[in-house]
């Protein structure tokens, strides 16, 4: 895939990096060991990645998500990765705005699709920047897995890029959906990686979809144990 000609941004600018490293590494980091007690399983799935565009894919029910996913990850990979967050919440404040696109170097999803993104994951891995998506579309309220939609998928089958498969275990519980902070007690934490998933050749988005949430099922299930509170219902 052809880098297009582009004037560097905070995307992939070295100050914006050495930024994100003091963000994450010193304090994003920091906080989330201190809260929970975090778990990272298989990282080397992802530093297998490097230097490559690829879509991240997890199951969504925390905002202990990202935080967790960033921490368990390599920094050669966390340094670049792009984390799709909502418009409507987290760009909505410029306060609000600035620290999501500090600590997570996050551009944003118009869930409502009415708006045109200048930003996009789309542009951001055809710049061979790799991105972060939950393809629930939101948080889940109880803490078991929606259906995933088809638009990550959809993003793969187009670009050809694989999607590495993330489970997270235990973070609805430690930071349910509605609370201020998580619960006290530092409560464990697993983000669980999987071998990335190719897109085959003439499959289309709904059937990659298929494959990539079982997949993250199944990690669900081989490490959370089969009665895991994020297995669908």
């Amino acid at each position: 895939m052809a880098d297009a000609p582009h004037h560097r941004d905070r995307f992939d600018s070295k100050a914006h990096e050495v930024a994100r490293f003091g963000a994450q590494r010193g304090v994003l980091k920091s906080a989330v060991h201190a809260t929970v007690t975090l778990t990272a399983v298989d990282a080397e799935k992802a530093a297998a990645l490097e230097g490559k565009p690829f879509i991240l894919v997890a199951n969504h029910s925390s905002h202990l998500d990202a935080p967790s996913i960033l921490s368990a990850l390599p920094w050669r990979i966390a340094k670049t990765l792009a984390i799709g967050a909502a418009a409507d919440y987290f760009f909505d404040v410029w306060w609000r705005r600035g620290l999501t696109a500090l600590f997570f170097n996050a551009f944003p999803v118009q869930r409502s699709g009415r708006r045109k993104q200048v930003v996009s994951a789309r542009s951001l891995l055809e710049r061979g920047i790799p991105v972060l998506l939950f393809p629930e579309g939101t948080r889940s309220k109880s803490g078991r897995m929606a259906h995933f939609r088809p638009g990550s998928a959809a993003l793969a089958t187009t670009l050809g890029v694989p999607i590495l498969p993330v489970a997270l275990i235990g973070a609805h519980h430690a930071h349910p959906r509605g609370s201020s902070w998580p619960k006290p007690g530092r409560l464990p934490v697993t983000v669980v990686f999987g071998d990335p998933i190719a897109p085959i050749e003439g499959e289309n988005a709904r059937d990659l979809t298929a494959r990539v949430q079982a997949e993250v099922v199944r990690l669900v299930t081989v490490h959370g144990g089969p009665d895991a509170k994020e297995l669908p219902a």
